[in-house]
């Protein structure tokens, strides 16, 4: 990913801004992890993970059309939690995160469910 980087570009009154989309997918994944009943990011291992790169946006891969963002992250919850309320929160958490981070708006957040976290005994 070092040299391949994709960068989103925001216009400004005195010039343009730049910002890595691993930096967008980065501000999604901290807001989805802080979300109340979030376990973890999951995610299958890709072909930058393969190549033994750390992948700072793994469950999470976003998409960019103009100053519009789609997020999709792939999350565990915790046992015993709604995951309906769960998966809205997420949505509201990483929207937010996102527009007053970037400056860019968020036209999706799809939350994929693909794990429950089972208390540990004691």
């Amino acid at each position: 990913m070092g040299e391949n980087r994709e960068y989103i570009t925001h216009p400004d009154e005195k010039g343009s801004i730049n910002i890595s989309e691993d930096v967008v997918c980065a501000v999604a994944a901290a807001a989805a992890l802080e979300t109340e009943g979030v376990a973890a990011l999951s995610g299958g291992r890709d072909l930058t993970e393969l190549l033994g790169k750390k992948n700072p946006g793994r469950g999470v891969r976003i998409s960019v059309e103009g100053e519009t963002v789609k997020v999709d992250l792939w999350l565990t919850v915790r046992l015993g939690v709604s995951v309906n309320k769960v998966g809205q929160k997420v949505q509201e958490a990483v929207t937010s995160s996102i527009e007053s981070m970037t400056g860019f708006t968020v036209d999706q957040v799809n939350v994929h469910i693909t794990g429950v976290l089972l208390a540990k005994k004691a």
